[in-house]
């Protein structure tokens, strides 16, 4: 399991969320923090370097916070000093970004209330030519209003990944639409192997590539809801019917982020990550293929989450473009590094397009169809999908998956939310 999963409550795109956006939002009512542990600045006086202070999650992948810290010492221009964050990293960001002792630099992702509140600063200047190279998704993710206010660090996607052998006996193919999908979840169950593993709530984790697979989204590029429809709620009464026909393993030892279900062969089928394709590959050698959420129909489209981490600057520090040249070093000229934070501890897409397509663990099988399908199909969160439109999203995934409910009603009621929410953000 990857620790960049603290809760296993929650779905990974969820828990990005409120790791990330939910520092922003909560931000206006929390109280500062007190001591942050970030060390105090020369100021640059005097002509010594300023000190940074750069936060990170607590990472469990053997090797990241080594990694961390290597990179800040090869750093010359300014001092840096690694903040490792333990336990919710969240409540800690949220208070730390509202005093001047918090973070110079800090990874999280885009909330519209980070703009908003003042919290992080503009980043398009330290792009230059480079921003051509990165994944377009990666750029709108973290653009608000035109401006661009983080540099992703890594790309992190969702597919299925099936076991080949399990499918050829059954003489069954990769699905190209959702029912394709539950026709073969249902034909490869059996008494000791259940079709299909998409989180012990039954299928929460693909909420959103149903969505997608319908022509659906959360929100328009002008922040308008586009769920309410006849298409999103046939693509989330398929998601039921994978509970309905009991071809869903539920109650597995670990949640859908893990491929212990998988590897141990407790379904055919299971969502999970990239990062979890080289354990994958020790356990099952190549008896394993991956394939992105399939089209609801005809007219939808395939689709993957891609998420990650992104770095940003604090609009409180006191050595904004000090740390906004740190950040160019390393996450935009720095590529040796980027491809080492990204291939060497985990298992990730480096958001370069460059290094992605030279990087050598991922130009052959399994990982270089995953980086296609990224390329082709991957979508981001939007910075104006809130941790509130996101509970009410998960609400009528609980509602349709496990009980049943029509989903035009369950869409109503995120409609009403949603739309007081943009009201909130937006006016």
């Amino acid at each position: 399991m990857p620790a960049r999963i603290p809760n296993a409550g929650l779905s990974r795109r969820d828990l990005l969320k409120r790791t990330g956006g939910l520092a922003a939002l909560a931000a206006f009512t929390a109280a500062c923090g007190g001591n942050t542990g970030r060390p105090s600045s020369s100021g640059g006086g005097g002509g010594s370097k300023v000190t940074l202070s750069q936060w990170y999650h607590q990472y469990g992948e053997a090797g990241t916070k080594e990694a961390a810290l290597k990179y800040a010492k090869a750093y010359t221009d300014s001092n840096v000093a690694v903040t490792w964050v333990p336990g919710d990293y969240g409540a800690k960001l949220a208070s730390g970004l509202l005093s001047s002792n918090g973070p110079d630099v800090f990874e999280s992702q885009l909330n519209v209330a980070m703009v908003k509140s003042g919290q992080v600063v503009p980043l398009d200047d330290i792009l230059g030519d480079a921003k051509a190279d990165f994944n377009p998704n990666d750029l709108k993710t973290n653009t608000v209003d035109g401006k661009l206010y983080g540099i992703k660090m890594i790309d992190d996607p969702q597919v299925f990944y099936y076991r080949k052998s399990m499918f050829s006996k059954a003489g069954i193919k990769p699905p190209e639409t959702i029912d394709d999908l539950i026709a073969a979840a249902k034909t490869l169950t059996t008494d000791k192997v259940k079709g299909i593993f998409i989180g012990n709530d039954g299928g929460n984790i693909c909420g959103g590539p149903a969505l997608w697979s319908s022509g659906g989204q959360y929100l328009t590029d002008d922040n308008k809801p586009d769920f309410n429809n006849a298409r999103a709620a046939q693509a989330f009464s398929k998601l039921h019917q994978f509970f309905a026909d009991k071809s869903v393993l539920l109650g597995a030892p670990a949640d859908w982020w893990d491929p212990g279900a998988f590897v141990q062969g407790l379904a055919a089928i299971q969502w999970t990550g990239l990062w979890a394709m080289p354990a994958i590959q020790k356990a099952l050698g190549d008896d394993f293929g991956v394939f992105a959420y399939p089209k609801l129909d005809a007219q939808g489209k395939q689709a993957l989450p891609s998420g990650g981490w992104t770095q940003f600057v604090s609009a409180k520090s006191a050595n904004i473009d000090a740390a906004k040249k740190f950040v160019k070093w390393l996450w935009v000229d720095n590529a040796e590094d980027q491809e080492d934070w990204n291939l060497n501890y985990g298992f990730h897409i480096p958001p370069r397009k460059s290094l992605a397509a030279k990087a050598t663990k991922l130009q052959t099988g399994a990982a270089a169809e995953v980086v296609k399908l990224n390329q082709d199909f991957g979508v981001v969160d939007r910075p104006a999908w809130t941790p509130k439109m996101a509970t009410g999203f998960t609400d009528l995934l609980n509602n349709v998956i496990r009980k049943g409910a029509d989903p035009t009603g369950e869409l109503a009621k995120l409609d009403k939310t949603v739309n007081t929410e943009l009201a909130r953000l937006f006016g």
